[in-house]
């Protein structure tokens, strides 16, 4: 049985990341993930909001050759679980150690002025990853994709990738080959720097710009 909701103070909504009302939220506990756990499946019932406190999440579903389409990644800050419908129709999994707070709003419950606004920015995300996948062009794909991560990460000149090559392949629309390659040419151009596996350095952000233009 759930528990009702109840009222929280200012200062325990912010530690959520997002201002969602306080009659929609219950102070639930952190639900901590291993790297590769499903968070929820496509079919399941539509149930709560997640924020992601640590870690990283990928949004994907499986089309009916059995490929597999990664929809979206969150990372710590972010707000997932949004359904038009009452059920899933996408699969959650955590990419990396992830820890997840649910909130205690429906995921179809857009009832309140945060909670609309939180959905409408998930749908500005999902039309401009439209538009990242529509250029023909494998390098404006991977440069936006740069951007795009350094923008939510405080547009550091480093960034963090949680996710492997094989994830970047399959939400950019590419094959894993392809995006190592491009990551190859622009580390040779000098236009990224390349500290192992997860972590970039965006040395020409001037260049990665034009090819989003």
């Amino acid at each position: 049985m759930q528990s009702a909701a109840i009222k929280v103070s200012p200062a325990q909504i912010r530690s959520y990341g997002i201002g969602v009302s306080a009659g929609f939220i219950r102070p639930l506990v952190t639900r901590n993930y291993l790297a590769g756990t499903e968070i929820y499946a496509q079919g399941e019932l539509a149930g709560e909001l997640y924020v992601v406190e640590f870690g990283a999440v990928r949004i994907h579903r499986l089309l009916a050759d059995g490929r597999r389409q990664v929809i979206a990644f969150h990372l710590a800050g972010e707000t997932f679980g949004f359904e038009s419908g009452g059920t899933r129709t996408f699969f959650a999994e955590a990419i990396t150690a992830t820890g997840i707070r649910p909130l205690g709003a429906a995921a179809g419950n857009l009832g309140t002025p945060e909670l609309m606004a939180l959905a409408l920015r998930g749908m500005l995300k999902a039309q401009e990853h439209l538009l990242v996948i529509g250029r023909q062009c494998a390098r404006e794909r991977v440069a936006a994709f740069l951007l795009d991560m350094a923008e939510r990460q405080g547009d550091d000149v480093t960034i963090e990738l949680p996710m492997p090559r094989i994830d970047i392949a399959d939400y950019l629309g590419l094959t894993i080959e392809t995006v190592s390659r491009t990551f190859a040419k622009m580390r040779a151009q000098g236009i990224i720097e390349l500290r192992g596996t997860r972590s970039v350095t965006l040395k020409k952000r001037d260049i990665l710009t034009e090819l989003c233009r």
